[in-house]
């Protein structure tokens, strides 16, 4: 059944008809079920997994994706802007992702201290790896606001006012090969003021080029309630740049693009289609040539005429649990499909979703199921890493094949993440992996990587050789590295790290099941001492020394719930396991404790800052050479 979107709802007004009469009566209500079962049965993006996440852990008790890693791309600091591309803004959200020129560029919006609270700017960070990202440079910088402007609507007359920045597009490619950069400038004139009510300034283009300089900043379109004699940019028609102009043009014509524009733009905007109350779209074409698109809490609707026209009004996709941050889908590299988002009514954990068909999502896996601590307080800004975005079609594809998708964490620190195809929980052999011996590029494949800035988990050459090493000198974050393994219920892990500090920082390593619950930790303490948890406490198995590599074995068996541990060859005892897992199927190398702050009952807002929010910790750093694991599998009985 297709809907014209000016169909009524069938069962509007349907619990005030009568079903008493025997025939006529009956009619109606049979027509009535008939066209609900119909709208079930609409074709439609749905989850028909069975894994859910469960809120109460940052990771969800999600079993993660294989090889993704976390990247942070930019951490805020306020006391030290100069450890912050000098910036010391404290609200970063809402970032966007291209691939143009062998180069990744991600633009975020950014305000002094809270949501919605001017002044307003965006940056620009670029990459040629995804990895090693370039400082923030202001791209669309504060605007001020005229003095004596009157919003519709709103009592506050502007006297030394800016506009606040706030988008949901960041980049289009044009068929000419030109790279075009966007943003919003609205207006919040007092408290409780919406910048995206349609009563703002207009929508703003820039071209960045080859050389990574960038062209004059235009209007592409204003508010209709706005006075465009005020403007501080011309419009992009006036410029002598005709390519550019065909850019913008062409733009202007897509009415996918422009679907994107619905939040900031007059609400009668005749460029957008669907004039609905929706909210971050995102879309992607299926092997029929169809359009899905997805909006905030995983609302769905499908069109087939490249988005002109809808078939239905968007409904929530069945099956799907997602609340007010954004929703990413994509094709992916291997022909296969995927939605990325929070699924919860919380912004954690960060998860993908799989999907042959791209519209029966079958599963759910990790990316990111970690909360760093929110050092600055400010409005709106809530816990976890959300907002995600990928890269549009047409916006660049990136040569590694993988789902590469951007997000912030707390509202502060910008994060980019890199999913390999396929995307799976699963490895199939163990591995036996020397860094060193590795081919370049291959080391760290299979691994799970959680790098901050200040805490990087990455491939080194430390004295001529290769090696995984954890830096650590953030005073509220960590570096992780870890491995999934196949599942067992006998396992055996070997591997040589050597501690470079014995008197300062933390690692910890845990053995895990499918859902992060560990049973064994190890850990090297700041004390110079190499510790087990048992139970409550933790019980010292040798002393260790900075500089000196440790060749560590532990053999652990889930059915006696023992674990043995060897150093350098040498037995260090048996030792119970602190808590039970049916099996093992991760390995975890951390410089830092398990975090249960946020929860679901912390409160929503936190209005203060942490302690020395912008300091550094002296850097601990811990060498892994190799790592090993063989085990009896969990499926033999």
């Amino acid at each position: 059944m297709k809907l014209n979107l000016n169909t009524p709802n069938p069962l509007k007004g349907a619990k005030n008809r009568s079903c008493k009469a025997p025939f006529r009566g009956l009619g109606v209500c049979l027509i009535v079920l008939l066209n609900f079962t119909q709208l079930q049965a609409q074709d439609t993006v749905r989850y028909v997994g069975q894994t859910l996440s469960n809120v109460d852990y940052h990771h969800g008790q999600l079993s993660p994706a294989v090889g993704v890693h976390n990247i942070q791309v930019f951490r805020a600091n306020r006391e030290h802007p100069e450890l912050a591309g000098g910036t010391n803004w404290t609200y970063n959200h809402a970032p966007m992702l291209a691939y143009w020129n062998n180069t990744f560029y991600l633009q975020y919006l950014s305000n002094p201290v809270g949501e919605h609270v001017a002044p307003g700017q965006t940056l620009l960070l670029t990459s040629k790896d995804g990895y090693s990202w370039s400082k923030p440079t202001v791209i669309f910088p504060p605007y001020k606001v005229p003095d004596g402007w009157k919003k519709p609507g709103r009592p506050e007359v502007a006297k030394d006012l800016y506009a606040v920045m706030h988008q949901r597009m960041g980049f289009y490619v044009a068929k000419n090969k030109r790279l075009l950069t966007l943003a919003f400038y609205g207006l919040v004139m007092g408290p409780k003021d919406d910048p995206n009510d349609g009563n703002g300034i207009g929508r703003v283009v820039r071209e960045i080029y080859p050389d990574g300089k960038y062209g004059p900043i235009y209007f592409i379109r204003h508010n209709a309630s706005w006075d465009q004699s005020k403007s501080v940019y011309p419009f992009y028609t006036s410029s002598n740049d005709k390519g550019f102009v065909e850019a913008c043009d062409e733009l202007l014509a897509n009415p996918l693009m422009m679907q994107q524009w619905v939040e900031e733009a007059d609400r009668n905007d005749p460029l957008i289609t669907l004039k609905k109350d929706v909210k971050a779209f995102s879309y992607y074409y299926l092997p029929d040539n169809r359009v899905v698109g997805l909006w905030k809490h995983a609302l769905t609707t499908i069109s087939s005429d490249g988005g002109k026209t809808w078939q239905y009004n968007p409904l929530r996709a069945p099956g799907f649990v997602n609340s007010n941050a954004k929703i990413w889908g994509q094709k992916t590299s291997d022909g296969n499909y995927a939605t990325v988002y929070n699924p919860s009514e919380f912004r954690w954990p960060l998860a993908v979703s799989t999907s042959k068909d791209g519209l029966n999502y079958t599963n759910l896996l990790l990316v990111n199921g970690e909360i760093t601590a929110m050092r600055y307080g400010g409005a709106y800004k809530s816990y976890g890493p959300q907002y995600v975005r990928g890269i549009e079609e047409g916006n660049g594809t990136p040569p590694d094949g993988s789902l590469w998708v951007t997000y912030s964490m707390n509202k502060e620190d910008i994060w980019v993440s890199s999913i390999p195809m396929p995307i799976t929980d699963e490895v199939k052999t163990h591995p036996d992996e020397t860094f060193a011996q590795l081919p370049a590029g291959e080391e760290l494949k299979c691994w799970n990587i959680y790098s901050p800035l200040q805490a990087r988990a990455q491939l080194e050459t430390i004295g001529g050789s290769k090696a995984l090493v954890l830096r650590d000198k953030d005073k509220f974050d960590f570096a992780k590295a870890e491995r999934i393994i196949p599942e067992s219920k006998k396992l055996t892990v070997e591997f040589s790290i050597v501690p470079q500090q014995a008197n300062k920082g933390v690692l910890q390593i845990e053995f895990q099941d499918a859902k992060g619950t560990p049973a064994v930790r190890l850990l090297f303490d700041s004390d110079s001492l190499f510790k087990a948890k048992v139970g409550y406490r933790d019980s010292g198995i040798q002393k260790y020394e900075a500089g000196k590599q440790y060749d560590v074995r532990i053999e652990l068996d889930r059915e006696k719930r023992m674990f043995t541990t060897f150093v350098n060859g040498q037995p260090k005892g048996n030792r119970l396991f602190f808590a039970p897992v049916a099996s093992f199927r991760r390995v975890v190398f951390r410089t830092g404790g398990v975090r249960r702050f946020p929860d679901a009952d912390t409160p929503t807002d936190q209005n203060y800052d942490l302690p020395k929010a912008g300091e550094q910790d002296d850097e601990a750093v811990f060498v892994i050479k190799s790592f090993k694991t063989s085990g009896l599998s969990s499926r033999v009985e």
